[in-house]
């Protein structure tokens, strides 16, 4: 019997928007500017989880 697989990416994480952004960072300077299709995924997921933890601000109507 299969089972599907979940494509729903959880983002769980007690860090920083700061922290996240860092790891970012870290991810572009050791990638020297062009990221594997392995490492644009782990971008995404920390752009994901940097939303997530970063401020929330109301926008004027």
């Amino acid at each position: 019997m299969l089972h599907g697989m979940s494509t729903t990416v959880e983002i769980a994480s007690d860090r920083s928007a700061d922290e996240v952004n860092e790891e970012i960072r870290a991810l572009w300077r050791r990638s020297g500017g062009t990221l594997s299709v392995e490492q644009r995924e782990e971008y995404q997921r920390l752009v994901l989880e940097w939303a997530k933890a970063a401020p929330q601000t109301e926008k004027a109507a």
